[in-house]
């Protein structure tokens, strides 16, 4: 019979319990245990319902506190020599994901440790701890998810498949310590393989049968010693275990990476939401025991899954290999997914089409036993469903919501010279030099301030209609007053409004579109107990108005320094969103991009000097494979400048990108001809800064200068030091003094004295070449 199975499930709760669980336990409310008893529970739950939709292969081991990668370096001993003081292992655990700033008491010595590098999931927004290896790593066995999850589960009657990280994919995806040169982190799989062995026995004399090793690095442009490596590994495990494994790959094609491990393993799990193709080629590999694993239920977006096309394309498989050898999942784990549509009441009631469209997490689970019973009993069994199903995809098909006649018209008349500023940077930059009349190495911030308990109380009252909207506005003016008059304090040159009126940077312009909707319940994790709410777009999008001219041109007349407007790109508009999957991605974001150009045209209009269009997702959009490389970066790009490319050349354009590799993709950062791009750079072990040796960037730039995502504040002497280093690299009049990120997630006395320290580094540079 056909199973039908899962990959993963979102660990943060129906609710988000267990964010709320894990900033108490961090702000000392609840204890440890507290912490781990509302852990279980959520899990339970989880693992029930699963049960109780039908799922089979239902998944553990997967659950995690912060990051399952830091799970899985801890679990093997990989922890860095700066957190081994560190002895509790939870507060050891919580140092390496988010840092750990304590003064030392009469009984605790002084505790002072950054985080470490946090990237992008691969194309997701989803966020990982990148593992840390030195070249004579010793890794060690310690309690370790999978067998704690499993015998949680086992307890309750639920009989799971452990889900572990991939041995290649582990190493392969961490780097070298800090204190050491770059090395091939796969040189250590003789080292760590050895204990994957011993925990895959330990699961099955647990009573395990099944067990998934997820190795999405199978999707890269693998070197021939990665091959190598998966070869190894799956081989050796072969040899020594008598569990079944099934490998998961998921975000893309396999291609011929399949034969590094096609040989050695039980199942064999594909992305075919992504990559449905690779059905066709794999069916010929598979051995008379082997299994397949179809993804076919779309684990990373919220759209009704297309049953009968799904059903199809799994019988397919079925007639290849027989029924009893096929598997039917979702795409991948559905941690990328939100819980459940039943708490979208509001969407149900205003806009019941809509809300038929839709499916999280708890959906998509059925959906899977949908198709496996199709598969099962026939499509009768099911009948009712499938037509449900078949109306609701004929509906989003056809609906006058999805499409706007004039917002296409409008992007298939595009002028060429719309997509590009009409002067050079250099000619740009002499006119932005004359009208800012900026010091050297200026100062900034990327744009959000602290979300206060205020701040967040009264936007609540305000959505329930118990704060009016003239009360409303003259408390948001109030905390740009006293962001702007704080900046002033500080030091800052170029000053922002600090976005209390926004409660997230895409969610809140979806408002003021057309072609967005939005969710009540619709949280993923972006990264550690941080979620974020993604805008639901469903149609074509255009401005409905100006969007923020009112608040920064109110910003602008507190002081006589520059102020910079604050947009959000047209790609991480499109990426950061629950995004349509019915027309190209290129069409979707030229719409949002002639929205913003329309916005950027109105700011410069009312007289503001500096326009900043951030886009952080620009990186992570990259196909995974180099061969779908140009066609992306040449409309994601233009898309850009399409939003930019409307002003005169004394206004300067800023954007900002985070937590991404963009070595890779020099050039066409190079190509977006931002005025000034300002970049994460404090996590990265200065690889942004390198690639300055070799490669030549004319526009300004900001390296952060500290990590925003922890609470830790550096130093003015840490600070001076890793200036000093971007220095060595950058030309002195290009270079800006910035944080990493945008201050919304920090508390205020954090950001006062990061934001000091990082003025009085500015103020000492500029001392230092006044006086050579």
């Amino acid at each position: 019979m056909v199973k039908a199975t899962n990959i993963g499930f979102p660990y943060v709760g129906a609710k988000r319990e267990l964010k709320k669980l894990v900033e108490s336990f961090w702000s000392s409310k609840i204890s440890e245990e507290e912490l781990r008893t509302g852990y279980a529970k959520i899990q339970a739950s989880h693992w029930q319902l699963q049960q109780e939709k039908g799922i089979e292969h239902i998944p553990s081991g997967e659950y995690t506190l912060y990051d399952r990668v830091l799970d899985t370096a801890q679990q093997f001993g990989a922890i860095p020599q700066r957190y081994q003081h560190i002895k509790s292992p939870i507060e050891q655990f919580f140092a390496m994901g988010r840092g750990l700033q304590r003064p030392a008491t009469a009984t605790t010595e002084k505790v002072d440790v950054p985080a470490m590098e946090m990237k992008k999931w691969f194309d997701t927004n989803y966020h990982f701890i990148v593992p840390e290896f030195e070249v004579d790593q010793k890794f060690t066995l310690q309690e370790p998810r999978a067998l704690e999850q499993f015998n949680a589960a086992k307890a309750l009657g639920i009989h799971t498949r452990p889900v572990i990280v991939g041995p290649v994919s582990f190493l392969h995806l961490g780097k070298a310590a800090k204190s050491v040169d770059a090395f091939d982190t796969l040189s250590l799989l003789p080292k760590v393989l050895p204990l994957y062995i011993e925990l895959l026995k330990q699961l099955e004399a647990a009573g395990a049968d099944w067990v998934q090793l997820d190795e999405p690095v199978l999707i890269f442009d693998l070197d021939a010693n990665v091959k190598l490596a998966l070869e190894k590994a799956y081989k050796t495990i072969q040899s020594q275990t008598n569990l079944k494994v099934l490998v998961a790959a998921y975000f893309g094609r396999v291609e011929n990476n399949i034969y590094a491990i096609k040989d050695h393993v039980d199942a064999i799990h594909l992305d075919l939401v992504r990559a449905p193709e690779e059905l066709d080629a794999i069916l010929p590999l598979l051995k008379e025991h082997q299994t397949l694993s179809l993804g076919l239920v779309d684990g990373r977006n919220i759209w009704i899954n297309n049953l009968d096309a799904s059903i199809a394309l799994a019988d397919k498989a079925v007639k290849a290999l027989g029924s009893d050898r096929v598997f039917i999942a979702p795409s991948c784990s559905l941690a990328h997914a939100p819980f459940s549509t039943s708490f979208e009441k509001k969407i149900e009631a205003k806009n019941p089409e809509l809300f038929s469209w839709l499916s999280y997490a708890a959906e998509k689970c059925s959906e899977v036993v949908t198709i496996a019973r199709a598969l099962n009993e026939g499509r009768d069994a099911v009948k009712s469903t499938l037509e449900a199903n078949a109306a609701a995809i004929e509906s989003r098909r056809t609906s006058p919501q999805t499409k706007n006649p004039v917002v296409r018209e409008r992007v298939a008349k595009i002028p060429t010279e719309a997509w590009k500023r009409p002067s050079p940077f250099a000619v740009r930059r002499e006119a932005q030099v004359k009208k800012l009349n900026l010091p050297l190495f200026p100062t900034t911030t990327i744009g959000s301030f602290p979300q206060t308990k205020d701040i967040r109380v009264a936007r609540q009252k305000y959505t329930k209609g118990e704060l009016s909207q003239a009360d409303y506005d003259v408390f948001i003016k109030a905390e740009m007053k006293k962001v702007v008059e704080f900046q002033e304090k500080v030091g800052l040159d170029v000053l922002v409004h600090g976005e209390p009126e926004r409660n997230d940077m895409v969610e809140h312009f979806g408002h003021l579109l057309h072609g967005y909707d939005f969710t009540e319940n619709g949280w993923v994790v972006s990264y550690g107990s941080r979620c974020v709410k993604p805008p639901v777009i469903f149609g074509d999008v255009s401005r409905r108005q100006a969007m923020t001219v009112d608040e920064i041109v109110y910003a602008q007349s507190l002081t006589k320094k520059p102020m910079k407007g604050m947009l959000t790109g047209p790609v991480t508009m499109m990426k950061w969103s629950f995004v349509r999957d019915d027309i190209p991605a290129n069409e979707l974001c030229a719409q949002i991009g002639l929205a913003l150009r329309d916005e950027v045209v109105d700011l410069e209009a009312a007289g503001i000097p500096c326009i900043q269009v951030d886009e952080p997702a620009i990186r992570e959009g990259l196909p995974i494979r180099r061969a779908d490389w140009d066609n992306y970066l040449d409309w994601s790009v233009g898309c850009f400048r399409l939003s930019t490319a409307g002003v005169r050349d004394e206004t300067q354009i800023h954007t900002h990108m985070c937590y991404s590799d963009f070595n890779d993709i020099f050039d066409a950062i190079a190509a977006l001809d931002a005025d000034v791009i300002t970049i994460e750079n404090s996590k990265s072990d200065e690889k942004l800064l390198k690639i300055f040796d070799t490669k030549q960037y004319t526009n300004e730039i900001g390296p952060g200068l500290y990590d925003i995502h922890s609470p830790r504040v550096p130093s003015f002497e840490e600070m001076k030091t890793r200036f000093g280093d971007m220095l060595k690299y950058l030309p002195e009049h290009l270079l800006w003094a910035n944080p990493d990120c945008g201050l919304k997630s920090r508390g205020w006395p954090e950001v006062e004295a990061a934001l000091t320290n990082l003025v009085e580094v500015a103020k000492y540079y500029r001392a230092q070449k006044a006086q050579a």
